[in-house]
């Protein structure tokens, strides 16, 4: 696990950390891209870059130990920190933090609508207060030499998706902000639940394209109901980068495709079940640390997704992982259940 001492020996080194290739990236979501959630993609996917769930700046700076909201493996990276928060000087204390902890990127949420963080001026209510989000931005980037970024939606409420998000750019890329994900959703923060809000209202993927022709000078990434590499290869051609959030969880074999599609470089997966047995080692070791196998092994439930046995895998660790004292045999008998073909092709 990457700790703090070990990250900061490697910054004062002076040596130069590589630019982040931004084309495909796994959205944060909360309770969803846990350690667990990003030690497993990285057995489908090298190049991918994974985001952490949001942290909020207090959890960081009061939590205790840190190492439950910061902790890693060093073959996460590349790997961004999403931090939840509004006010410049605690955002920029947990960015130096993030920094020295080995982190990528640290990410500033604009984008989650729930009633919990508007309550706390975090996430998508803060599109309407852009000089806030700038101020914080600028307090960020002079704490750091990492990147600095921002996930926003594309409006909230009655806000006028032209005007109003093109204030908020503006704004917040001359604090030096130079990279946005953009999730082609407005956020209505009155009237509909978080889950409502992942659908409705409808995305306007064209909004963030113009936005992308308009700033040429800015990295402009979009989030928002993609579901394949080839609806991620269209949006390339109108975007600098995409991210995927829900099918990339429920659908992880999708992440098996990326590094061969989108870096042109093969992924590190030749079946499902390679990299099923790849996490094993992962997997004793977080048992070791009194981990119970189901913290694991719910982030696999969808791993063989429309394959014969797929069925009888996901029920058998829903059914036994959880219990007390199960093990690596309850995982593979799970992937027993599965019949295993010579090394598939990734679809």
């Amino acid at each position: 696990m990457t700790d703090k001492a070990t990250a900061t020996t490697r910054m004062d080194t002076g040596i130069a950390r590589p630019a982040l290739d931004r084309t495909f990236s796994v959205a944060p979501m909360m309770d969803w891209t846990t350690r667990d959630y990003r030690a497993f993609a990285r057995t489908l996917t090298r190049r991918a870059l994974l985001y952490t769930e949001m942290v909020t700046t207090g959890a960081i700076l009061h939590g205790s130990p840190r190492s439950r909201f910061l902790g890693h493996e060093a073959d996460e990276h590349p790997l961004a920190l999403q931090l939840g928060g509004s006010d410049a000087v605690e955002l920029a204390e947990c960015a130096a933090i993030a920094e020295a902890w080995g982190y990528d990127e640290v990410n500033l949420n604009v984008g989650c609508p729930s009633d919990r963080v508007q309550n706390n001026m975090i996430g998508a209510c803060l599109m309407g207060h852009p000089e806030k989000v700038a101020a914080a931005v600028r307090a960020m980037h002079e704490a750091v030499s990492i990147p600095v970024t921002v996930k926003c939606r594309i409006g909230i409420d009655d806000q006028d998706e032209d005007a109003d998000l093109e204030r908020f750019i503006a704004s917040v890329a001359d604090a030096g902000c130079d990279t946005f994900i953009v999730h082609a959703r407005k956020a209505w923060l009155e009237g509909l639940s978080p889950k409502e809000n992942r659908d409705v209202p409808p995305l306007n993927y064209g909004r963030v394209h113009r936005l992308k022709a308009s700033h040429p000078e800015l990295h402009i990434g979009i989030n928002g109901g993609l579901k394949t590499l080839d609806a991620c290869r269209e949006q390339l051609e109108r975007v600098d980068s995409v991210m995927v959030g829900r099918e990339a969880y429920q659908n992880p074999w999708l992440l098996a495709g990326v590094d061969q599609a989108l870096y042109g470089v093969p992924g590190p997966a030749e079946s499902r079940h390679a990299a099923a047995r790849a996490l094993r080692p992962y997997i004793a070791g977080r048992l070791a640390e009194g981990a119970k196998l189901n913290h694991v092994t719910r982030h696999l439930l969808g791993l063989f997704q429309g394959q014969p046995g797929g069925r009888k895998f996901r029920r058998h660790l829903s059914e036994h992982a959880h219990r007390e004292g199960a093990g690596l045999p309850v995982f593979d008998d799970a992937l027993g259940l599965v019949p295993e073909r010579e090394a598939a092709a990734v679809a």
